[in-house]
């Protein structure tokens, strides 16, 4: 089993910065690595980032490319993500994730633990 533990949600203004963290514990060091998505309501959860833990392998998706980055700790089970340049239409509940096997990086079903996300919150 798996736990994910997230943090680092708010509000901030336009043009602003958030680093948001997520911890796994369990059985987390056999996963292959980490990923953040986000919802908004009504809509289906889409892709964020994604790091491995081995070698570190990055994804973005094209949205938050140039603002956003995505880090890890091994030694600490934990990813961040780092979000400058904040927009408006950033403003929804992100969630992160963690992906036992292989796949794709940007399916949500691909995908085995999720944490319970986090509201971010931009103003204009």
């Amino acid at each position: 089993q798996v736990q994910v533990a997230e943090s680092g949600g708010g509000l901030v203004q336009a043009g602003g910065s958030l680093r948001v963290s997520c911890a796994a514990s369990g059985r987390a060091f056999s996963s292959s690595g980490m990923g953040w998505f986000r919802q908004a309501p009504g809509k289906e959860r889409e892709f964020v980032a994604y790091i491995s833990w081995t070698g570190g392998r990055t994804y973005y998706d094209d949205s938050v490319k140039g603002r956003f980055t995505i880090s890890r700790d091994n030694a600490k089970n934990t990813v961040y993500l780092q979000m400058n340049s904040l927009k408006p239409e950033d403003t929804t509940v992100y969630y992160c994730a963690v992906r036992m096997g292989s796949g794709s990086y940007y399916r949500t079903t691909d995908y085995n633990y999720w944490s319970q996300g986090t509201q971010v919150t931009v103003s204009s």
